[in-house]
């Protein structure tokens, strides 16, 4: 038996990845604008099997699209660096808090001016933050992180610029174009119609109907997506991707590790900023409960759920993390626990994520390879 070879047989995933791979490109590209097409019409279809009960559909769309994004910006701290924070939700705050400043009563800056600012506000916190903490590594950045997003938040408690306890109201919203109604299907069984009743304005940012906010988070997202991939594959990505492996042989061989590590935490932040600016302007309030540990662990489990290292991982672990939730509102006293519940299974019966980076499933691969041939020759021998 000495020599023979094992075959591991490839996953749904892998055969799925490799019939998309083998078609022409532009067939590729057919299905990708199909696909954002789609994502853009969920709000007009809303399917029965997907709309939320008793909720708004576009807003619960623009909650997932802002998850996503929180997602993307946080994995590349974690997946991407390999630096565990737990504090993420100071960044989302000092983005909401800065749009909330500078866009009511206080300043009365149009949003299209306050989210820029906003975004610079929250890399600089990022340095800031990034440039003592980043020279500790493991459970010690991980505390460092936790005190960081409780400061946020008690700052804006005991600040009465920052609205206190109460909060700031009257908050700016993206300027509105009004050029035809944003029909809505009403499903009757497998029969669909236009429910010309339920129509609001074309971008007209409001209360009645969420979808605009839902477009504007939607391509606020698939431009991250973009820049993710082209940083990914650049020099940079490499750089974070040996300094999560090894930091110290990553200094052997000339990279710069605390650089790149502040790199990824400040790019994090602006991520992060950008979506809490987001989340600021749809809600027309933000209080700091609205800032919770909560929502840092929530980010977190997105990250860890969806598979820390693949954009596409944890922008599905952002959505089922948003999403469910909201589906399952109609068991009020229970949807939470059997939401922690569900965590719990996949951390045990898929620690790895649901759609784990290609160098952790070749590495497992590669790991049963090893064990079925130490297996091998202990039993020849």
């Amino acid at each position: 038996m000495s020599g023979s070879s094992v075959v591991a047989k490839p996953t749904i995933r892998q055969s799925f990845s490799a019939r998309v791979a083998a078609l022409p490109k532009p067939v590729k590209i057919a299905l990708w604008v199909g696909l954002v097409v789609l994502l853009y019409l969920l709000p007009v279809l809303d399917p029965p099997l997907l709309s939320t009960p008793d909720t708004n559909f576009g807003g619960v769309l623009f909650t997932v699209a802002t998850y996503s994004l929180v997602a993307l910006g946080l994995n590349i701290v974690i997946g991407y660096a390999g630096l565990l924070d737990l504090g993420y939700v100071g960044f989302y705050a000092v983005g909401a808090y800065t749009v909330a400043v500078l866009t009511s009563e206080h300043a009365s800056w149009p949003l299209l001016l306050a989210v820029p600012v906003a975004v610079v506000a929250s890399l600089v916190s990022g340095v800031i933050l990034g440039v003592p903490t980043l020279r500790v590594r493991g459970d010690y950045l991980a505390i460092v992180t936790l005190g960081f997003g409780e400061i946020i938040r008690l700052v804006a408690v005991n600040s009465e610029w920052l609205g206190s306890a109460a909060g700031i109201s009257n908050l700016g919203k993206p300027p509105s174009i009004q050029l035809f109604d944003i029909p809505h299907l009403s499903w009757d069984g497998i029969v669909a119609s236009v429910d010309l009743d339920d129509t609001s304005a074309f971008l007209v940012f409001g209360v009645v109907d969420r979808t605009p906010y839902y477009w504007l988070a939607l391509t606020i997202l698939l431009l991250v997506l973009w820049a993710d991939i082209l940083i990914k594959n650049s020099r940079v990505g490499r750089a974070w991707e040996a300094t999560r492996e090894d930091e110290d042989v990553a200094e052997l061989m000339g990279v710069p590790t605390f650089k790149f590590k502040l790199l990824a935490f400040a790019m994090g932040a602006f991520i992060g900023g950008l979506a809490g600016a987001l989340y600021a302007s749809k809600q027309g309030f933000i209080s700091p409960n609205s800032f919770l540990l909560l929502f840092s662990i929530l980010f977190v489990a997105a990250v860890v759920v969806g598979g820390q290292g693949n954009r596409w991982g944890v922008v599905a672990g952002a959505a089922l993390v948003a999403y469910l939730p909201e589906r399952f509102r109609e068991f009020t006293e229970w949807r939470v626990l059997v939401f922690g519940l569900a965590l719990m299974l996949l951390a045990i019966f898929r620690p790895q994520g649901l759609l784990p980076p290609r160098r952790s499933v070749r590495a497992r691969r590669l790991d049963e390879r090893l064990g079925a041939i130490e297996g091998r020759g202990q039993t020849n021998a």
